[in-house]
């Protein structure tokens, strides 16, 4: 399946862009996460942050379907 994975805050930094497509068989954001943790270097866990599947938040362990959109937010602070 094809996927659009959007990222924010420090999670973008560490991915080097805030947007990619990934052809990819996981079949939720959990798994999906897992991935991109491997391929940039993500630490932070999933526990931490909002998963959010095609403008709408979602559980990690949401089905996902081909082109879904994906976005993972981490914490962030304003001051």
């Amino acid at each position: 399946m094809n996927f659009t994975l959007r990222y924010f805050a420090s999670l973008r930094d560490a991915a080097g862009c805030a947007e990619e497509q990934v052809a990819s068989a996981a079949e939720t954001p959990a798994a999906l996460y897992a991935e991109a943790a491997a391929r940039h270097g993500f630490t932070m866990p999933l526990a931490r942050l909002r998963v959010a599947v095609n403008g709408a938040f979602a559980h990690a362990d949401a089905a996902l379907h081909d082109g879904d959109e994906v976005v993972f937010l981490p914490p962030v602070s304003g001051g």
